[in-house]
C-alpha cells in the first residue's frame, strides 16, 4: 500500500481535492444562483446575439457560476500548492509567480466554465438537479475543467524544479 501511495499519492491528492474544490465552486453556486435569481427573476431579453438571448435568468446563473469561480480558484490554489503539489516556498516571488500563474491558467478553464454552462443551458440543458437550475450542464463542464486544471498545474505553475547537479553532488 505504501508504495501505492508513493508512486500515485500526488494524484490521489489531487483528486480528493479537486473533489473539495468542485464542492466548495457548487455549494457556493447554489447558494447565491436562487438569491440572484430572486433577485433578477424574469425571462425578459436583455441583449439578443445570434441565436442566443441574454435574460436576467441566463445573466442570474452567469453571476453565479462567476461568484463560485473564484471562490473555487482560491480555495484551490492554496490546497494544490500546500498539500497536491508541495510547493514549500512562501517567498513573495515565488508565491506570486505561482498565485498569477494559477489564476491565469484557471481563467482559461474560467472561460469555459462561464460560458459553457449559460451557453448549455440556453441550447437546452437547463435540467435542475437539486433544485437549481443549469445544474447538469454545471457538472457536465466541470468535469473537462478539472481535467484540464491538472494539466496545466502539473506541467506549468507547481512543476518540480530539479536541483542543479552540484547540490545534488553535496547531499
Amino acid at each position: 500500500m505504501r508504495k501505492l501511495w508513493e508512486k500515485y499519492r500526488e494524484i490521489i491528492m489531487y483528486l480528493i481535492f479537486g473533489v473539495l474544490t468542485t464542492l466548495v465552486n457548487w455549494v457556493t453556486y447554489a447558494l447565491v444562483e436562487p438569491a440572484l435569481s430572486r433577485a433578477m427573476h424574469g425571462d425578459e431579453v436583455i441583449l439578443t446575439m445570434a441565436h442566443f438571448e441574454l435574460t436576467y435568468t441566463t445573466l442570474a446563473i452567469f453571476l453565479a457560476n462567476f461568484i463560485a469561480w473564484v471562490a473555487g480558484v482560491l480555495f484551490a490554489f492554496v490546497t494544490n500548492k500546500i498539500w497536491v503539489f508541495e510547493s514549500k516556498s512562501w517567498r513573495p516571488s515565488v508565491a506570486f509567480k505561482e498565485f498569477w500563474l494559477f489564476v491565469l491558467a484557471r481563467l482559461i478553464t474560467g472561460v469555459l466554465e462561464w460560458f459553457g454552462v449559460p451557453l448549455l443551458v440556453a441550447l437546452g440543458m437547463n435540467r435542475s438537479l437539486f433544485g437549481v437550475d443549469g445544474f447538469l450542464a454545471k457538472i457536465l463542464v466541470s468535469v473537462i475543467v478539472v481535467i484540464l486544471n491538472y494539466v496545466f498545474s502539473k506541467l506549468i505553475i507547481f512543476r518540480q524544479k530539479k536541483p542543479p547537479v552540484e547540490l545534488l553532488e553535496e547531499e
